[in-house]
């Protein structure tokens, strides 16, 4: 993906989040989906992968931390962040 807008990236995310946690499940952008019971760690990693293909950034260890992946709207300012680099 050569440009990411932060409403294309909250979609992509949005989509893959619902595909992998259930259609029915309802959250917002700001609630976080690790207290809410959405996802586990090893779905973490899945996210860590699916993030990496989809916007071609690179996670790196210090980028592991709970704030970047813990709400859709954490998630789209990591890769915007990611992007600008």
């Amino acid at each position: 993906m050569e440009t990411t807008t932060q409403a294309g990236a909250r979609t992509i995310i949005r989509e893959f989040l619902r595909k992998r946690v259930g259609q029915d499940i309802q959250f917002n952008d700001a609630e976080d989906i690790f207290a809410a019971g959405l996802v586990n760690s090893l779905f973490a990693l899945e996210l860590v992968v699916f993030l990496e293909q989809s916007f071609d950034i690179t996670v790196e260890n210090e980028d592991l931390n709970l704030q970047n992946f813990s709400t859709v709207e954490n998630l789209e300012a990591f890769i915007l962040k990611k992007k600008d680099k």
